[in-house]
């Protein structure tokens, strides 16, 4: 069947003054084909209305009896065409069949369209220059990203401008207080402006519950509003599509990723560095297509940037403990043993926390994500735990005490080689670990178990860290020779 557009390519080719012959062959049609359609009407055009059927309807005996009253009953449009052709087979056994499944959808379609009951409208927004930014963030685990071979569970935050649609993202592990500032004044500062308004839902790392129901902006939050000038409009709980705007973008974002990666060959990535570097080329492609006009005409609306930056971490102050842990935000870190009784000043950043005594940096590790509420480095309790082995086994922390699943099966061999001996010879090689280099240990450990021998602390020592043998210090004093020449002249007795 010859379409309009070869049509047109063809009188386009011949007014270019080309050959029937070759513009049949760019038109893609005999050239037969070709004079009988080199003027006249277009192929649609000359195409009657029509308003029979062409096969007869198979469901003419019971489209009004059984299907309209399914239908009419079913006031929220639920029911689907494979539901209705099992209901008609089972009340006529024998009169239909699966083939006859695309008629009833297009009988059901049609139905609905003149009959049916109404559906959700959505009203289009008009987005004033410079007004408003819209933020979230969005899970990207499922995109299969790995980093050194590791699974890596990540977030994306993003921040897009409404009128322009310009886009921001960076990465992040949880939705906390500390991801969002950081993602806020990251896209606030590449974007060179601030909307008036920022739009989210109900994140509970800016609102927080009130006790007669709903939710409001918490302090510190508010705080930031106040810092940049700007107000906040949020949604309806559960109404996520009224933060559509940066709701299309996750969608739109992730399937670019998706795509690139499949373009790529591989989703993994030797840093996470790597993988932000990638997406951010992505990302800024994607605003250089699309919306560099109107970016122009947005950044002369938006109000100006403060001098500085807000910190984009949190403050907390605290004792160490006895146990050598600090408590905080509801989690427990351990520190250096030798801060026991001080007080510390804690920074809390979105990936790390920092640990300073008397203004100087002491200590930094990672931050707890999730679910997990405790994280204790070996290395600052054992000196005391080695002096102390039988602490180990009703230790509150104990599993924190386990760097790698080496030392889990290492711990689980001596209980079952040693009993009760096995928690000493567990903290003996732990505090090895420590005064050495825990990767030797590790790799001890696991040669040790899978040529089936007992990793007793001796065994893991030799492998890890053997002794150097000790060579005396052997001092040979010059030999005498006056002693040979008394010898000579027959002077010696």
């Amino acid at each position: 069947m010859v379409r309009d557009e070869q049509v047109r390519l063809l009188r386009t080719k011949m007014a270019q003054g080309k050959t029937q012959q070759a513009a049949a062959a760019a038109a893609g049609m005999s050239i037969r084909t070709a004079r009988h359609w080199q003027q006249g009407p277009l192929p649609s055009q000359t195409k009657r209305a029509r308003s029979w059927r062409t096969r007869k309807d198979p469901f003419v005996r019971v489209w009004e009896q059984d299907v309209v009253p399914l239908l009419c009953a079913d006031q929220h449009a639920v029911l689907d065409a494979t539901t209705l052709l099992d209901e008609l087979r089972r009340r006529h056994p024998g009169a239909f069949g699966p083939a006859q499944l695309r008629t009833l959808q297009r009988r059901v379609h049609e139905w609905r369209a003149l009959y049916g009951p109404g559906k959700p409208v959505m009203f289009e927004q008009r987005h004033e220059p410079g007004r408003e930014g819209a933020f979230d963030f969005t899970d990207a685990s499922d995109l299969g990203v790995t980093i050194g071979g590791a699974p890596f569970p990540h977030l994306w935050f993003q921040f897009v401008l409404s009128f322009s649609k310009w886009r921001f993202a960076c990465l992040a592990f949880s939705e906390t207080f500390e991801a969002l500032v950081r993602g806020l004044q990251c896209a606030l500062w590449a974007a060179g402006g601030v909307p008036r308004v920022w739009r989210s839902d109900n994140l509970s790392a800016a609102t927080h519950q009130l006790p007669e129901g709903g939710r409001e902006l918490n302090r510190r939050f508010a705080a930031v509003l106040d810092h940049y000038g700007a107000t906040s409009t949020r949604i309806e709980p559960g109404e996520s599509h009224q933060n559509g705007v940066v709701e299309k973008s996750h969608d739109v974002f992730k399937s670019a990723l998706r795509q690139a990666l499949v373009l790529r060959g591989s989703t993994e990535f030797v840093s996470v560095e790597a993988y932000e570097h990638f997406a951010g080329v992505l990302l800024a492609r994607s605003n250089a297509e699309r919306t560099p006009a109107l970016m122009v005409e947005e950044r002369s609306r938006l109000l100006p940037l403060p001098e500085s930056p807000l910190p984009n971490y949190t403050t907390y102050r605290a004792t160490v403990r006895q146990w050598s842990t600090i408590h905080f935000g509801r989690r427990v870190y351990s520190v250096p043993s030798r801060l026991i009784g001080c007080e510390v000043d804690v920074r809390l950043f979105p990936d790390v926390v920092e640990v300073f005594y008397r203004g100087k940096l002491t200590e930094t590790m990672p931050r707890l994500r999730g679910d997990q509420s405790h994280r204790v480095d070996y290395r600052h309790v054992i000196w005391s735990l080695v002096r102390k082995p039988g602490a180990f086994a009703r230790y509150r922390f104990r599993e924190d005490l386990f760097p790698s699943l080496a030392f889990r099966r290492a711990y689980d061999a001596l209980v079952d080689a040693r009993g009760e001996r096995a928690d000493v010879e567990y903290v003996r090689i732990l505090h090895l670990a420590a005064s050495t280099m825990q990767c030797d240990v590790e790799d001890a450990l696991v040669t040790l178990l899978e040529a089936g021998e007992r990793p007793d602390y001796a065994a893991v020592k030799a492998l890890s860290a053997p002794e150097k043998p000790k060579i005396p210090d052997v001092r040979i004093p010059a030999p005498d020779l006056s002693e040979y020449d008394r010898l000579l002249v027959g002077g010696a007795s």
